[in-house]
């Protein structure tokens, strides 16, 4: 088949690079113009540009896919099928009706749950046990086409957003390609998603990160692995604002302290009181400086039992 593959992050990359080794066709890549990065804001390709441009395959970047000389580009290019991964911008409808087989989306959920631009944390946040990945028809809705397949993961205890993402990233590519099957011989049928099902999962903003003491030591830690990549949790300790890399719940000291209170301290971290358990904080960053295991940051910041962690400088 002619392949159109639009996408952005690394995310996408798996999926673009099995697509160039199978017997299909990439015959163009879109993704995101290029955009400013980092403290230098130097100009950068993004990480799919780069992976197309190691294969020779032309790049198109329009600033909106709704331009009537994107909208002929794509007319022109007479894809079979596009494959969307993590794009960025809203298909309209000219776009979605272009190709025979349609406009395959990989999505980072078990769909209808968690629709949006952040399955994989809010999944996360909720203390979600599994996870998965869901390919589906894409339609003018938000991941509201009709499901193709989809497969599930269990979420490690122990894991952080990083791993999930690209677990999820690495498995994807793989169901794509068993989607691409499906189509090709007629064999997939689409199946309507259960609309009394469906939650969302919104774009995550810096204030999401804002740890709240008050609630349970598990909701916090989910929090924390949940926005390692973004934007990552934080608290204020003595007017300073800390980020939190990691954590985990604990029942080393009783439940008797103001939740956000430092009841502990040894060479594993510190411990602060919540409403229900202790968390222990093992690797933090204050602002301007580099991340550090917990015992490094007591002994620089002199940090005390009885001092209080709060939501405000």
């Amino acid at each position: 088949m002619k392949i159109i593959f639009m996408g952005t992050p690394d995310f996408a990359v798996p999926t673009l690079r099995r697509l160039v080794e199978s017997n299909h066709d990439v015959i163009a890549v879109v993704t995101q113009p290029d955009r400013p990065k980092g403290r230098g804001k130097a100009v950068l390709p993004t990480p799919i540009k780069k992976e197309a441009l190691k294969y020779h395959i032309p790049v198109h970047q329009p600033e909106r896919v709704r331009e009537e000389h994107f909208l002929q580009v794509l007319a022109d290019a007479k894809p079979d099928i596009i494959v969307v991964v993590a794009f960025g911008q809203i298909l309209p409808k000219a776009i979605l009706d272009q190709p025979p087989l349609g406009c395959v989306n990989l999505h980072a959920s078990l769909l209808p749950k968690y629709r949006g631009a952040a399955p994989i944390e809010r999944a996360m946040m909720e203390g979600d046990e599994k996870t998965g990945n869901t390919t589906m028809l894409m339609d003018a809705g938000l991941d509201s086409g009709d499901i193709l397949l989809q497969e599930e993961m269990e979420i490690p205890l122990e894991a952080n957003a990083s791993l999930v993402y690209s677990s999820l990233s690495q498995s994807g590519a793989n169901l794509i390609l068993r989607t691409l099957e499906g189509l090709e011989s007629r064999e997939l049928q689409p199946k309507p998603q259960t609309e009394e099902e469906v939650t969302l999962a919104p774009r995550l903003k810096k204030e999401d990160g804002l740890i709240h003491w008050d609630q349970k030591s598990s909701q916090i830690a989910n929090l924390i692995r949940a926005l390692v990549l973004r934007p990552v949790a934080y608290t204020f300790l003595k007017g300073l604002r800390l980020k939190i890399w990691s954590a985990e719940s604990s029942n080393r000291y009783p439940q008797d302290s103001d939740p956000g209170r430092v009841v502990g301290i040894d060479c594993y971290g510190i411990y602060v009181s919540t409403k229900e358990g202790n968390l222990l904080l093992k690797e933090i960053q204050a602002e301007g400086k580099k991340r550090m295991n917990a015992f490094q940051f007591v002994q620089g910041h002199r940090v005390e039992i009885g001092e209080s962690f709060s939501e405000s400088a």
